[in-house]
């Protein structure tokens, strides 16, 4: 990505409120539900990438997750989630930083959660990177969930081009390192009523 791109989306939350984005979840039940099922203690290590202002973060914290990381290319959709945390958000690890070229540490989480962030990633040398960086930051037999656009979902998002997959093509972007656990679609209601086509891969990061 490019200054650009991190302008784009500061302006977007600088211009909406972050429960007026098309993406926004009340509460992101499909993820949880996933993370719930990944098994990992209270304190194994998450890491929301492109959690922004989702409400992901504040329903794991009530849940008693206590190793919470959330990032994002726009600093104001971080800052509205600590406003929205007042205090708790001083249990958060917050993260500003393009995840193509972000250095996370080697072996630090144990579930990696993205909803609607790969599927910005056109590029193929910016979806390798992502991939690599998974690779490197998720703990051998930790879970990764990817959520993007369907097969029969939007072309563009925020007025940028997406890319749009079938569970399988999905997948295949991570490879045979990623061995995947189930598949599943879910039809998002955005604010205005649109409904928006997502698939989820649930992956398990090989254990070498």
């Amino acid at each position: 990505m490019n200054d650009g791109t991190k302008h784009h989306w500061e302006d977007v939350y600088a211009h909406k409120a972050p429960d007026s984005v098309s993406w926004f979840q009340p509460h992101a039940q499909h993820s949880l539900d996933l993370i719930t099922r990944a098994g990992l203690g209270r304190e194994g290590g998450i890491i929301d990438v492109g959690g922004g202002a989702s409400t992901l973060v504040d329903d794991l914290l009530a849940r008693g997750h206590t190793d919470l990381s959330v990032l994002d290319l726009s600093a104001a959709a971080l800052q509205a989630a600590q406003a929205r945390l007042g205090d708790a958000a001083a249990g958060v690890t917050w993260i500003e930083a393009d995840i193509t070229t972000v250095e996370l540490p080697p072996r630090r989480f144990e579930l990696w959660h993205d909803r609607a962030v790969f599927h910005f990633l056109t590029d193929p040398a910016q979806r390798d990177a992502y991939v690599a960086t998974v690779l490197r930051a998720v703990k051998p037999g930790g879970h990764v969930i990817v959520a993007a656009f369907a097969e029969d979902g939007p072309e563009r998002c925020s007025g940028l081009p997406v890319m749009r997959y079938g569970a399988n093509a999905l997948h295949a972007q991570f490879g045979a390192r990623f061995e995947l656990l189930e598949h599943s679609r879910e039809a998002h209601h955005t604010p205005t009523g649109v409904v928006q086509q997502f698939v989820y891969c649930f992956c398990r990061r090989s254990a070498s």
